[in-house]
């Protein structure tokens, strides 16, 4: 993911809009500040719920406003750090955004920010309109709003340690989760090669073994067929093995890349799916595995569950991120959480800082997201794109 890059500062007249704007945002955040202790003591009562889940979005939109205007006064921007919101239910989200230290710091900075606020706003505007304060505030107003977009990184933005701490936790989570889908991977294969390949194998010996033992009873015919019988169970045990192979790592997949291996996908849909590929390169084989699987999964849903008449996938690589865009024209309501499917495809994404997005109303579309961070090498195949 690409790393924000440092820009100007914006000249006086501009932080002075700032100040105006953050003076009329210091009463939102007081009446917001207000509604949050309303909604905490009425929870009780459930009246509180629906309360806090209003408040909630507003608080982070004024925060996220002030990220902005603060990142723009020191010349650095400052991307919110709130977690991701998991698929689910309203339980669900709500306990990760409980769960989000950031959410408590936003309270937190509620309490405080309106007192900062109106304070330097107020001095901003007055040297402003002031006939004599007019070249005071020349010079004082750079510095000032710079000192308020600092207080407002300090509250709104993790620290270095911070980062790096909630970094440390989240490989810690990811890598344990990765362990488990591998060691669920592991057994998977171990099933398919046992109940697939060796039993034709073991049928391939007897079945062998009966034909010597015709051969030596002088029975030429009885030994054909048994021999014919081996031939058709070498035949089964080549197409388990290669089955295994692909769900390792699809030929497809190493000979044609992501963009020829999703063509390959949707050429075997029921129903006409469309791909577009804009990659200039190719992914690291990791990261191209664990899209091709996630965009697997994603279009068997699609035939499985969505009821579509049209699908389509679109592959694109942008700021260092590469994105898989996978959406039908279904009956929507897809639920991620609801499966097994959709949750393996979250942890083989997790595992390189990659994320899962699933829109999907009633009544649809329904649009899956897939995106890693990654860098693209050069292409060995050219991509191909259009109706597959």
């Amino acid at each position: 993911m690409s790393t924000p890059t440092t820009t100007g500062t914006p000249g006086r007249l501009v932080l002075t809009a700032y100040a105006v704007a953050q003076l009329f945002l210091s009463i939102l955040m007081i009446v917001l500040f207000v509604l949050w202790v309303v909604g905490g003591v009425l929870v009780v009562v459930w009246v509180g719920l629906g309360i806090l889940a209003a408040v909630l979005p507003a608080t982070r939109w004024v925060a996220n406003l002030h990220r902005t205007m603060a990142g723009r006064s020191l010349g650095t921007p400052l991307p919110p750090p709130y977690r991701p919101l998991p698929p689910g239910g309203f339980f669900v989200k709500a306990r990760t955004v409980l769960a989000d230290p950031m959410t408590w710091r936003d309270l937190g900075w509620l309490l405080v920010a309106p007192v900062v606020g109106i304070t330097v706003s107020l001095i901003v505007i007055v040297l402003l309109l002031g006939i004599v304060t007019g070249f005071i505030w020349w010079f004082v107003t750079p510095p000032l709003m710079q000192a308020r977009a600092t207080f407002d990184r300090w509250f709104l933005c993790y620290s270095r340690t911070e980062t790096l701490e909630q970094r440390v936790q989240v490989l810690t989570e990811t890598r344990a989760d990765l362990v488990d889908h591998s060691a669920a991977e592991l057994r998977r294969l171990e099933r398919d090669l046992h109940d697939g390949a060796q039993a034709r194998l073991v049928a391939l010996s007897m079945s062998l073994g009966m034909a010597d033992a015709a051969f030596d009873s002088e029975d030429p015919e009885q030994a054909r067929r048994l021999i014919k019988d081996a031939r058709s169970t070498t035949a089964g045990a080549i197409g388990d093995l290669r089955s295994v192979v692909r769900g390792i790592h699809p030929p497809v997949l190493a000979d044609r890349g992501l963009s020829g291996a999703v063509s390959a996908l949707a050429i075997d849909m029921a129903l006409p799916v469309t791909v577009d590929s804009r990659l200039p390169g190719r992914p690291p084989a990791p990261v191209e595995s664990a899209v091709y699987f996630g965009v697997a999964e994603c279009l068997a849903n699609v035939g499985k569950h969505s009821g579509a008449r049209n699908g389509w996938v679109r592959l694109e690589h942008e700021d260092d991120v590469l994105r898989a865009v996978v959406g039908d024209d279904g009956r929507g309501g897809a639920d991620p959480g609801a499966g097994t499917g959709m949750l393996g495809v979250m942890r083989r994404l997790a595992a390189f800082d990659g994320t899962l997005s699933v829109s999907s109303p009633a009544g649809g579309p329904t649009i899956v997201t897939l995106e890693v961070p990654c860098a693209l090498s050069s292409p060995k195949t050219t991509p191909s794109s259009g109706p597959a």
